[in-house]
């Protein structure tokens, strides 16, 4: 009776040996959390890969057919469907501020230099101060990136101030202002039917969500709002843009923060700021004072 008694409980209390196919998917299961676990970036790397993925989009970009005469059909469609929507008040919008000389050159500026400088500046205060979460968040802007090609190629629209027969004002043209890679002698440079989805509103709204999401500081997370809701309406007012151009922008980032959640199994915001060093099963290594360590 003791005897069945103790083998009873050896039975309750051992654990089950793993099977041999549990044995053979540890050491892969540990390679795939070590790719998915955030780990600290390194500087050459980001700027060699930051450079090269934004100089293969300006060349994909910019490689798409410009295909005029369907950029500029798909555009009448835009204004047609935002008219019969009662959003149509772009060119309402343009024109009120064009009247105002030294706002509507303040926002051709904003236009042609936030757009990077805001952005280049958040993957910098990631990296520095928030490095566990930097990985996933330049992750979600890269896809956000990516999948924005693929509508400059499916769907190549002008923007309004391109359009026939509509009294849209090319505002860099008009006052004289380097503000526009489309306009003026850089035209050649760009594609010009690129315009939807809006890439300022994809960028200006991760920005926006990353400050407002991490940053502590009431002040900043204002300004994490602001700062995307003031490009929407640079991107009307200076008609390099139409409203649906920026659903097409905000669509591309959801799109982002997909990918990037498929991938760290959350979003960046809930990853820890520093890196934490684990043992390969998702337990930390544990810290050992310099007492314990001698």
């Amino acid at each position: 009776m003791g005897e069945t008694t103790v083998k009873t409980m050896e039975s309750r209390t051992a654990a089950p040996s793993p099977t041999v196919d549990e044995a053979v998917d540890a050491p892969a299961r540990i390679r795939l959390h070590r790719l998915r676990s955030p780990r600290r970036p390194r500087i050459w790397f980001e700027v060699l890969l930051i450079a090269v993925s934004y100089w293969t989009y300006s060349l994909v970009r910019n490689a798409v057919p410009e295909q005029k005469t369907q950029a500029l059909r798909n555009a009448d469609w835009i204004w047609d469907a935002e008219q019969w929507l009662g959003i149509a008040v772009e060119q309402t919008v343009n024109h009120a501020v064009n009247s105002v000389t030294w706002l509507i050159v303040s926002m051709n500026y904003y236009y042609a230099t936030l757009h990077f400088i805001v952005t280049i500046g958040v993957l910098v205060w990631l990296y520095r101060w928030h490095p566990g979460r930097y990985a996933a968040a330049r992750s979600a802007l890269f896809a956000t990136t990516g999948v924005a090609l693929v509508g400059y190629y499916l769907y190549p629209l002008a923007p309004p101030r391109l359009m026939n027969g509509h009294d849209f004002v090319d505002t860099v043209l008009v006052h004289h202002t380097w503000g526009s890679m489309a306009s003026g002698n850089l035209k050649n440079m760009s594609n010009q039917y690129a315009a939807m989805p809006s890439m300022h509103i994809g960028w200006s709204l991760w920005c926006g969500l990353i400050i407002f999401a991490v940053a502590s500081a009431p002040w900043a997370k204002i300004l994490g709002i602001l700062y995307p809701t003031a490009t929407l309406v640079v991107i009307v007012a200076t008609a390099n843009h139409f409203w649906l151009d920026a659903v097409g922008g905000m669509m591309c980032l959801a799109f982002g923060f997909t990918v990037s959640y498929a991938w760290y199994r959350t979003l960046p915001h809930r990853l820890p700021r520093l890196v934490v060093k684990s043992d390969g099963t998702g337990r930390p290594l544990p810290r050992f004072s310099r007492g314990q360590l001698s």
